[in-house]
């Protein structure tokens, strides 16, 4: 078979209907004379109207992620997500973050949970609801081993306790996918996974996480104090749960946190989203560069701005690679033998704080000002070298696949 990396006309269509959603809606439509991508950066307020526009075209809910399904390459989210990003950073994890909370729920959930509680992580167009997946803890990040959220049995379901830190959507979402410690003795693999609904007694935010970047995004402290979730919302039911703590206590067989399963799956389409910002950092250069005349031509002539700008383009261009590969494993299931979701991630993320330091160094001192916006592109691409897994974690993961396969 050929190698072909030609989009078909369903992803190039794809592609410009999620462009053009991210130009008119958060680069040119305004609030109050500002940008929407600036004013939302500004108030550090979650964009419910951009997320309800993205929900009547059909770019966010059920219905998007129906239609990217139909793409057995994968390609059509990383085309949607790069273009969105490419828009703002921050809103687009308010579009997207739900994804993560579908993405626990599908990996761990029972096809009549998945039914029932999918729908109720977006609403409607009309009303609409975001969801929230709940990992994190004061001295749980990376290593999901030490999450210490304890659940306990109790009669017709669970009491869960303990705090969940850097929850995207958290506190504000409808539906929180809550990843909690069954058997501590186990680690990850004495792990469940439990649906808290975000009136749920006992389940309160504590705090609103003020960022540096991606401020569009709402990211929240929580508590649960003897929160009580009923036994339907244990995610996989109590027989699934019972056998694979009966596995976990075999020392001859081994089995996999949820949470590390749809982390790994995840990391290539975090990758794509830095892409996204990269790309925006580097078209606002361009154009700059084509603008802006130093010694009576404009900078784009001088090898020194036109090497940082083929640079710039060369390392988009391979991170951009990479992601589409990881996205593409993961959508057929292709077992990441090489660490290759990791491998994505961990140099998107990198690209994207390269490329919008070097976008403020083109724009010299106006690349230090609020009022361009590459300020802002590079305050948001720091964090893709940190959430869903740091990139020291990400090059764990490929360490670890160079050793066992070497």
């Amino acid at each position: 078979m050929a190698f072909d990396l030609a989009l078909t006309e369903e992803q190039q269509q794809a592609r410009a209907w999620a462009h053009d959603f991210a130009r008119k809606e958060m680069r040119e439509r305004e609030v109050d004379g500002v940008p929407v991508h600036r004013h939302y950066d500004e108030v550090e307020e979650f964009p419910w109207p951009v997320v309800q526009k993205a929900a009547q075209i059909g770019l966010y809910g059920l219905d998007y992620y129906s239609m990217v399904g139909q793409d057995p390459t994968g390609l059509t989210s990383a085309l949607v997500l790069e273009e969105t990003f490419w828009g703002c950073a921050g809103i687009g994890l308010a579009i997207f973050g739900s994804g993560l909370a579908l993405a626990g729920l599908v990996t761990t959930g029972t096809g009549e949970q998945i039914g029932t509680w999918a729908p109720r992580i977006f609403g409607t167009p009309d009303d609409v609801k975001v969801g929230a997946y709940a990992v994190s803890e004061p001295g749980a990040g990376s290593d999901v081993s030490k999450i210490r959220t304890r659940a306990t049995r109790v009669q017709g379901g669970w009491l869960l306790d303990g705090e969940k830190i850097w929850i995207t959507n958290g506190g504000i979402a409808d539906v929180h996918v809550v990843v909690a410690t069954v058997d501590p003795e186990l680690g990850h693999r004495g792990q469940a996974s439990f649906i808290v609904t975000g009136d749920a007694d006992g389940f309160t935010q504590t705090k609103k996480t003020k960022k540096l970047g991606i401020r569009a995004s709402h990211t929240a402290e929580l508590a649960l104090t003897d929160c009580f979730v009923p036994d339907d919302q244990l995610l996989g039911g109590q027989d699934k749960l019972d056998a694979k703590l009966e596995r976990a206590r075999n020392p001859d067989r081994q089995s996999r946190s949820g949470a590390l399963s749809t982390f790994e799956a995840t990391r290539p389409i975090v990758g794509i989203q830095a892409v996204g910002v990269a790309r925006a950092a580097y078209d606002a250069s361009v154009t700059y560069a084509q603008q802006r005349e130093t010694f009576g031509v404009p900078i784009i002539r001088h090898q020194a701005i036109a090497f940082k700008l083929a640079d710039m383009a060369t390392d988009i261009d391979a991170a951009r690679l990479l992601c589409w590969r990881g996205i593409n494993m993961g959508t057929t299931q292709t077992p990441f033998r090489n660490g290759e979701g990791s491998m994505a991630k961990l140099h998107a993320g990198r690209v994207a704080v390269r490329v919008t330091d070097e976008a403020i160094q083109i724009h010299g001192g106006f690349g230090y000002s609020r009022e361009f916006d590459v300020e802002k592109f590079h305050r948001d691409a720091k964090i893709y070298e940190i959430f869903e897994g740091t990139k020291e974690i990400q090059q764990l993961v490929i360490s670890r696949a160079i050793t066992r396969n070497a």
